[in-house]
């Protein structure tokens, strides 16, 4: 078996660039819908997650795409794929075995991601959708990734959400 090579780390001035920006493809989440409400928790139906396709378009979601739902309220996360509501109605309904991890006024995240080549990330956009109580689109927020020689120039670390008046 070979070996590492190993480099002796004194300082942050040290640490080399570790990016590689190649044909290798990374999942990159492009569009996320913030802070919605769980309108509906619903055992009965066959799986996923229903949202309003205002929503949807606004982050860039399409129907049947594969998104991550988290739960502000307990931690819970899945995978699950989305399928459109009514439009307008604020619809955000968490279905089949997902509803055991929701309840109907939860908060939650739902994120969806694309295979992008790595080379193509740096200024890729990033879309969130943020939404009031009652789940219509407020704002929508855009963030272009950075490239290896800006990274750490945007912390956002202690940054705490505070939805615009």
């Amino acid at each position: 078996m070979s070996q590492p090579n190993i480099r002796k780390i004194n300082g942050p001035e040290d640490i080399p660039s570790g990016f590689r920006l190649d044909g290798a493809r990374r999942p990159f989440m492009y569009g996320k819908i913030h802070r919605v409400t769980v309108t509906e928790a619903r055992v009965d139906y066959v799986g996923s997650i229903t949202v309003d396709p205002l929503m949807l378009r606004a982050a860039g979601i399409l129907p049947y795409t594969r998104v991550d739902v988290v739960n502000v309220a307990n931690g819970n996360r899945l995978q699950t794929y989305v399928i459109e509501g009514r439009e307008g109605a604020g619809d955000c309904c968490l279905n089949g075995a997902a509803a055991h991890l929701f309840a109907k006024g939860d908060l939650a995240i739902i994120m969806a991601y694309e295979d992008v080549p790595a080379a193509l990330l740096p200024g890729r956009e990033s879309l969130a959708v943020m939404v009031d109580a009652r789940n219509r689109v407020t704002e929508i927020w855009s963030y272009a990734t950075p490239s290896p020689e800006t990274v750490g120039e945007s912390c956002r670390h202690g940054q705490i959400f505070a939805p615009s008046a």
